[in-house]
């Protein structure tokens, strides 16, 4: 792995290197200043990313380019299914969650581990950390649940009173005191939805090498009728499976773990994964990387298969909740910076906790960087205006920064068959190319969220950590406002800046930055119902389940071969 390793620092070091010569011919004329210095300075700061996600990008479409069998090429393990299925645990955390949404996705995946013989392998236990005065619902649906299944007795409501350690204190007290007799679990959090032939699939890989501990999927988002949902899933669709592909090829069996839709083998968890307090006492609060660091540093190998069929959550609705659950996962990941030093990491985990901060901590260097463009615009008449040498960095370092999610759409429009699910390629082009627009006007959004959260953080405000929405709802214009007013109010420095350089200066800033101005009506048409039932009727943004065609999982080998063995 480390001539992989060394291969991808290159890539990285290359697109680095190639974006910063073209920023110094973008600020070289008219001489250098205060402002063009800090443009340079936060450019720096951001390359380490911007250069592995080219990095990934590229090795990932290379390899669903030409190879036959993506998944075996970055996990070369036999996928053959063992004669005896470890009996498995269906671990579902919950708390304060719709139990109408919450059932029907498990009762799906038992009935179908029934219909394919595996049913009696299995147990399916619902975890509640949802406090009492709410808690009698759930209990209600679990014991309706139960009663309506061929064996009630696999199915087992647990709730604590209270929520230690959060999400991971719950699925430990499971392994410590409910787990006896089950030699995995299944990891499912309340909006997941698996497939029996994913879950089998999953079973069989780490049945098949004695040394792992997790193996996941990739996670896809379930079809969705709200237009922000819908949007935001089709991009990171494809620019997950390039950037899983490529990341696993580098990293073999010691990647992430993303803390659900994964098969868990209990004891080396069990054993290892009871997560230290932070230096100042505080429970962490983001914990799957670090039990993959805590687990590859005992010897455990933790592998994520780059597939997508079988393995679905839900996601945010609208941009509100969307902003929270980006800086719920902030404030988690800001907390590995306690955990880089602890004893017993590999170089490969803790490499994995800097890119999980990376993830976040890199942001306010892009808003620094256009503020500093926005200063130099308005204070220095003097220097040019390059247009040749902006238009290539315009289109070079987007290009880079996006190229996970633009080769993922390339990969598609040259593979025929993928595009046939995708409904043809006008209706995939197009789908492309809003999500695009959306993704760029989103992502400048969430940029200002994101450093004023990093602030609060900073200035030792405690972390939001709050139950989830994830019902289809409108936003009206003052909740918008309320919520992105400081989004508004930067934009509006940022653009009076360029104006001072003239309308050239503004047109390319637009792009990059109109999501600031954009933010109030952006966050308001995107939870439209109008608007979405319009994308839904013309099919814009729909992902292969929506449209209804045939699913062909790569697992469903799998289910044969292991009715034949039952056969046997």
């Amino acid at each position: 792995m480390a001539a992989r390793c060394s291969l991808v620092v290159l890539i990285a070091l290359l697109v680095g290197c190639g974006l910063g010569w073209l920023l110094l011919h973008v600020l070289a004329p008219g001489g250098w200043t205060l402002a063009k210095l800090v443009m340079l300075t936060a450019f720096i700061g951001t390359a380490p990313w911007t250069g592995l996600c080219a990095a990934n990008a590229l090795i990932g479409f290379i390899i669903l380019m030409v190879s036959r069998d993506p998944v075996r090429a970055v996990c070369p393990l036999p996928m053959r299914p063992p004669r005896v299925l470890g009996r498995t645990a269906i671990v579902v955390t919950i708390r304060n969650e719709d139990m109408r949404r919450v059932m029907p996705p498990l009762r799906r995946l038992l009935t179908g581990l029934d219909l394919l013989g595996a049913g009696n392998a299995f147990g399916l236990f619902i975890l509640s950390d949802t406090p009492a005065a709410l808690a009698a619902d759930e209990e209600r649906a679990v014991a309706v649940f139960a009663a309506q299944d061929r064996d009630p007795s696999r199915i087992c409501y647990r709730r604590r009173s209270t929520n230690t350690d959060f999400k991971a204190g719950n699925i430990m007290e499971f392994l410590d005191h409910r787990a006896d007799g089950f030699e995995f679990m299944l990891a499912l959090d309340a909006d997941s939805e698996m497939s029996a032939e994913a879950v089998l699939h999953l079973l069989a890989t780490i049945q098949a090498e004695p040394r792992l501990a997790i193996v996941q999927h990739l996670t896809v988002g379930l079809p969705a009728s709200s237009a922000f949902p819908r949007l935001f899933q089709f991009g990171m669709r494809a620019g997950m499976r390039t950037w899983a592909t490529g990341q696993a090829w580098w990293q073999g069996d010691e990647g992430p773990y993303w803390g659900h839709n994964a098969i868990v083998r209990i004891a080396p968890f069990r054993a290892h994964c009871r997560l230290p307090a932070l230096p100042d006492g505080r429970p962490i609060l983001s914990h799957d990387q670090i039990e993959a660091a805590v687990l590859r540093g005992a010897g455990w190998g933790v592998r994520v298969l780059p597939e997508e069929d079988g393995s679905r959550e839900a996601n945010p609705p609208a941009l509100p909740e969307f902003l929270r659950r980006e800086l719920r996962w902030l404030a988690g990941n800001m907390q590995y910076w306690h955990l880089l030093r602890l004893p017993g990491l590999r170089p490969m985990g803790r490499w994995q906790l800097i890119q999980a901060i990376l993830l976040f901590a890199g942001t306010p260097l892009y808003l620094l960087f256009l503020l500093a463009a926005a200063t130099a615009a308005a204070t220095d008449p003097v220097s040019p205006f390059p247009s040749n040498w902006v238009l290539a960095l315009s289109l070079a370092w987007p290009g880079a920064l996006y190229s996970p999610k633009l080769l993922g759409y390339a990969e598609v429009m040259l593979m025929p068959a993928k595009l046939t699910r995708y409904g043809g390629p006008a209706r995939f082009a197009l789908g492309a190319g809003v999500e695009f627009a959306f993704a760029l006007l989103m992502d400048a959004i969430s940029a200002v969220a994101k450093t004023a959260a990093l602030l609060r953080l900073a200035l030792g405000a405690p972390a939001p950590w709050k139950p989830q929405n994830r019902n289809d709802r409108g936003v009206g214009w003052l909740e918008a406002a309320r919520l992105l007013w400081l989004q508004t109010l930067f934009g509006v420095v940022v653009f009076a800046g360029f104006a001072q350089a003239g309308w050239e200066a503004v047109l390319w800033t637009a792009p990059f930055a109109g999501g600031l101005l954009l933010a109030i009506p952006f966050c308001v048409v995107t939870a439209n119902a109008r608007i979405s039932r319009w994308m839904r009727d013309h099919g814009i943004a729909a992902i292969p389940e929506e449209l209804d065609h045939a699913q062909t999982h790569v697992a469903v080998p799998v289910a044969a071969l292991l009715t034949q063995e039952q056969a046997d």
